[in-house]
């Protein structure tokens, strides 16, 4: 039995509670470019997006969310930090949730006249701490940064809300540890029953921060702990949101989109099994519908091991076999097995689609 939390609305999206772990991102294009952000947006919506947050660096930029959300289908947030009229520009703009810490706000009136505007327009502020900018006050009285001084320093930001009578609120607390980062959550979570945003900050780049992501985000979610996730990667933000339905997918928590099973290179594989799988995996990606498929360099046992894979191929010395749930279909040529391959995936598609 996983943690319950409580529900909020970001939008017409729901989160916590007994709802599915939303998927979100960030652009990395200059929010007062409103025709690039756009782009970007729409593209992460293509990939399965359901929440996305712009950067809010200044008033026109603020402004520029007014447009950019009448083009777009998902609720936008706005990041801000520290100006609290950025925030209520934003929220006058349209944002459908802030991420903006009280306590950085600055005097208690300032943060008053933001929760005031957040409350009239039902408007969620998610406290996203970081390891990296923690007060100095806290890191002196831990005698450095650890978890316990990212969980008082959440709740130290939660309380500035609670004592003005808002609750609308979703808490993060992102390291570049792993461990750090899990040690964090899990202390929180027994703590709160708000909705918790989880990921791994500043995870590195695209390879590295897919292996720390899969190992963080992957842990607190078999613990039942996280309502919202963002995947990190010095990269493009689409690969953000494929790779965070790979880390839901392969925890049964979402369905979305192809999972692609290979199996590893051998002395027995007599293909270039390295690029025929990865060929696959280009031409798979943006497909939406759940789905399994199987690159294997062995047709003697590729076949029978992806017994449970929807299609496959499995290769030989000059041709392969092309299979269906474990049940070979034909022999191919091995210039043609991938080529064979998608054209299956396509017809499959088509059925799944009429069903």
């Amino acid at each position: 039995m996983g943690r319950k939390s409580r529900v909020i609305r970001i939008g017409n999206v729901a989160i916590g509670g007994d709802n599915p772990v939303k998927v979100q991102s960030m652009t990395n294009t200059d929010t007062r470019d409103i025709d690039s952000t756009v782009k970007q947006i729409r593209l992460l919506e293509q990939a399965g997006c359901e929440l996305v947050r712009v950067a809010v660096v200044n008033q026109e930029a603020a402004q520029a969310i007014e447009k950019i959300k009448q083009q777009i289908n998902v609720p936008l947030i706005a990041d801000i930090h520290f100006d609290y009229r950025l925030a209520l520009q934003s929220i006058a703009a349209g944002a459908d949730g802030l991420r903006i810490n009280p306590g950085n706000i600055g005097e208690a009136w300032k943060v008053r006249e933001v929760v005031k505007s957040c409350r009239e327009r039902q408007v969620p502020i998610r406290i996203g701490v970081n390891a990296g900018s923690l007060d100095k006050r806290l890191i002196s009285r831990y005698g450095g940064v650890c978890a316990e001084a990212m969980v008082e320093s959440a709740l130290d930001n939660i309380h500035i809300l609670e004592d003005m009578d808002f609750e609308l609120i979703k808490v993060s607390l992102k390291a570049s540890s792993v461990t750090l980062s899990v040690q964090a959550y899990r202390m929180m979570a027994d703590r709160i029953e708000y909705p918790l945003h989880v990921g791994i900050t500043e995870a590195g780049t695209r390879e590295r921060a897919l292996i720390k992501s899969a190992m963080g985000i992957g842990m607190l979610l078999s613990e039942g702990i996280g309502d919202t996730i963002r995947v990190s990667l010095t990269a493009d933000p689409v690969d953000e949101v494929w790779a965070a339905y790979e880390i839901l997918r392969s925890l049964g928590l979402r369905e979305r989109g192809v999972e692609l099973i290979s199996c590893p290179t051998c002395g027995r594989c007599e293909i270039d099994l390295i690029k025929t799988a990865e060929a696959v995996d280009r031409q798979i990606r943006h497909l939406d519908r759940p789905m399994k498929i199987a690159v294997m360099g062995c047709v003697v046992n590729g076949p029978g091991e992806a017994r449970e894979a929807d299609l496959g191929i499995a290769g030989g010395r000059g041709t392969g076999l092309l299979f269906k749930h474990g049940e070979i279909i034909r022999k191919v040529p091995e210039k043609m097995l991938v080529e064979a391959l998608l054209a299956e995936i396509e017809k499959l598609m088509e059925i799944k689609e009429g069903d």
